[in-house]
């Protein structure tokens, strides 16, 4: 991982910045530093940065980026040269003192196998995913803020056949897919240019030949047409989306729709995403882990009870002293129950 760029002008976070273990650097206001370390956030009580350094590294950091942060613009988000991500605020928005937070980007390309060593998934479970994705079933991947859905989706897009044409959309390139017939692109929003949202290029992409689309987020007006996408030909794709839980996931993809589409009823929105999604796949953070908590296969929407019907191919013991402890939750044959 490389910091050359910013380590200059943070020097008292050197060490953090520089232990690959490290995940996430936070330091807060009343100038105390956090760092999260394998799902695990701890305090570190060596570091000291006086504020007005802190400020001044920061605002040379957003300008080396072609940013700016300043009282007239006091929110940074940024993406550094390796993939990391910036985000600081200033006084008078926080006081007394700037906030940071970083989180690192690896370049380490994580497998199916690393997950089923730390106890994430099952080797029956990722045969399960793996298997679903080739067969052409469209994916939603839910959890919230660091559990993991992003190295997830890496890691399961893998097994999309490779003669097949795959268009990623991003906000933040951080997707490492790798297939031989792919088209990357990243939304400009934070611009002096003409913004290029996350619909923008959804809309563009249904136009750039796909076989296979993967969203980075949904979280706007992408979700109605991404339904739209799913719904006309373009299944087997993979996005993420944050959600408590895999039914809340179906919930929040039917309200983002409804944002942008209010003359539709929710009933027939949740109608058409039970028939665009196949899966949902869950991901939760517990202290030392992170892991798939469940998976949900939707079979239909029943509009008189306004509910999805769904069987449960997986579910994980909820008990936080082992992430291998996995209870079986279909009674079908050909639904992988998985035990570890």
């Amino acid at each position: 991982m490389s910091f050359e760029l910013i380590l200059p002008f943070l020097r008292p976070i050197e060490p953090l910045l520089l232990d690959d273990s490290i995940s996430e650097i936070m330091g807060n206001p009343d100038a105390s530093w956090w760092y999260e370390r394998d799902g695990i956030v701890r305090r570190e009580e060596s570091i000291s940065f006086d504020a007005g350094k802190l400020r001044t590294g920061l605002e040379v950091v957003a300008n080396k980026l072609g940013k700016r942060l300043d009282e007239d613009n006091p929110v940074l988000h940024a993406q550094l040269p390796d993939g990391s991500r910036l985000a600081a605020v200033i006084p008078p928005v926080v006081r007394p003192s700037p906030a940071v937070t970083i989180r690192k980007f690896t370049s380490r390309k994580f497998t199916a196998e690393d997950l089923i060593a730390r106890g994430a998934l099952t080797r029956s479970l990722a045969d399960l995913l793996e298997e679903q994705i080739r067969s052409g079933k469209t994916l939603l991947i839910s959890g919230g803020t660091g559990t993991g859905k992003t190295t997830l989706l890496n890691i399961l897009a893998n097994a999309i056949p490779e003669h097949e044409r795959v268009v990623v959309i991003e906000d933040t390139s951080e997707l490492r897919i790798q297939k031989p017939n792919l088209l990357a692109v990243e939304c400009q929003t934070d611009t002096f240019k003409s913004a290029v949202t996350f619909d923008d290029l959804l809309k563009s992409a249904l136009r750039w030949r796909p076989d296979r689309i993967i969203l980075g987020e949904v979280r706007g007006a992408e979700a109605r047409t991404l339904l739209d996408s799913l719904n006309t030909g373009h299944g087997g794709s993979l996005a993420t989306i944050h959600a408590n839980s895999a039914e809340k996931a179906l919930r929040r993809f039917a309200n983002l729709v409804m944002r942008s589409h209010a003359q539709a009823t929710i009933s027939d929105v949740e109608a058409e995403i039970a028939e665009a999604v196949n899966l949902v796949v869950h991901v939760e953070r517990q202290p030392g882990c992170r892991r798939i908590s469940e998976v949900l296969e939707i079979e239909a929407y029943d509009r008189r009870l306004q509910r999805f019907e769904t069987t449960p191919l997986y579910r994980a013991d909820c008990s936080p002293k082992s992430a291998h402890n996995l209870t079986p939750e279909s009674s079908r044959k050909d639904a992988h129950n998985a035990t570890a």
